[in-house]
């Protein structure tokens, strides 16, 4: 599993961020395994003069890669965008003092 950038790099995470993170890890998860019992009921089930095209199956799992990647850019994203936040919050506190 990737470390989102935001708790690997930044050791001011935020609670929220972290709380997130967790949440959106936990509903990756149920999305995983959702994906890994359909394909496995889908293996099961099939007709065995006609099995899947070995290409479909690729395809498939290339597409929940791709759904994991993409989701772990988001989080990364969104950690970014929280710590500048707190960076520029932070600089813009020091300036008016």
């Amino acid at each position: 599993m990737i470390t989102p950038i935001s708790s690997a790099f930044s050791p001011h995470a935020t609670s929220s961020s972290q709380t997130s993170s967790s949440s959106t890890s936990s509903t990756t998860t149920a999305t995983e395994n959702m994906f890994l019992q359909l394909l496995v009921a889908q293996l099961k089930n099939q007709d065995p003069t006609q099995p899947m095209d070995s290409t479909t199956f690729i395809t498939q799992l290339a597409q929940i890669q791709q759904l994991q990647q993409s989701t772990a850019t988001g989080e990364d994203v969104t950690g970014i965008r929280t710590d500048l936040n707190t960076i520029v919050s932070d600089l813009s506190g020091s300036s008016t003092s």
